[in-house]
C-alpha cells in the first residue's frame, strides 16, 4: 500500500503541501494540497481513458468521497510553500502518461524534484496485475454514455511534452 499514510478526517484540513492519496477502481490517485479546500492533481484517466490535465479542485472532487490519506513516508525536499508553487506551476499541462507522466509522478516531483510512480513500479514487476489493470480501465471507458473514443489535443495545453 502506501509507506506511511494516515487517514484524513473529514473535519480535517491536510497539511498545506501535503501528498494525498484517494483509492480508486484498481489504483490509488495521488494530489497536492495547496491550502483552502483544493488539490493540485493530474486529472488523467480520472474520467476514462481519456488523460486530463493537472488541474486545481476542490478537496472534495478529489476524493469523491473515498476514503483519503495524506503521504508521511519519504519528507520533501521543499518547504510546503515551495512544494504549492511547484504543484500550480504545472497546472494546463496536458502531457499525462500512464507509465511515465502519472499523477504519482507528479506528485513525487513537487515533493522531491524527481518523478517517480511506486505504483507503476509494483505494476511492472507484475505484469499480470497491468493486464488486469488495463483491462478494467478499458471496460470503464466504454462503459460510460455519451463519451467518444477519440479526443483532440487540448489546443490550449501550456507545456510540449
Amino acid at each position: 500500500m502506501i509507506g506511511t499514510a494516515l487517514p484524513l478526517a473529514a473535519e480535517r484540513e491536510p497539511p498545506l503541501g501535503s501528498h494525498v492519496v484517494t483509492a480508486r477502481r484498481g489504483y490509488l490517485h495521488h494530489g497536492i494540497y495547496v491550502g483552502e479546500g483544493k488539490v493540485v492533481h493530474y486529472a488523467g484517466l480520472v474520467n476514462g481513458l481519456r488523460g486530463g490535465p493537472v488541474e486545481e479542485t476542490a478537496l472534495d472532487r478529489f476524493t469523491r468521497g473515498r476514503p483519503t490519506w495524506v503521504r508521511f513516508d519519504v519528507p520533501s525536499n521543499f518547504d510546503s510553500r515551495e512544494v504549492v508553487r511547484r504543484a500550480r506551476s504545472r497546472v494546463g499541462e496536458d502531457c499525462y502518461r500512464l507509465l511515465t507522466n502519472n499523477c504519482e509522478h507528479f506528485c513525487e516531483w513537487c515533493l522531491r524534484g524527481e518523478p517517480r510512480s511506486y505504483q507503476v513500479e509494483a505494476w511492472l514487476a507484475r505484469p499480470r496485475r497491468v493486464v488486469r489493470a488495463t483491462l478494467d480501465l478499458i471496460a470503464q471507458r466504454f462503459a460510460a454514455p455519451g463519451r467518444s473514443s477519440l479526443h483532440a489535443a487540448r489546443p490550449d495545453a501550456t507545456n510540449a511534452c
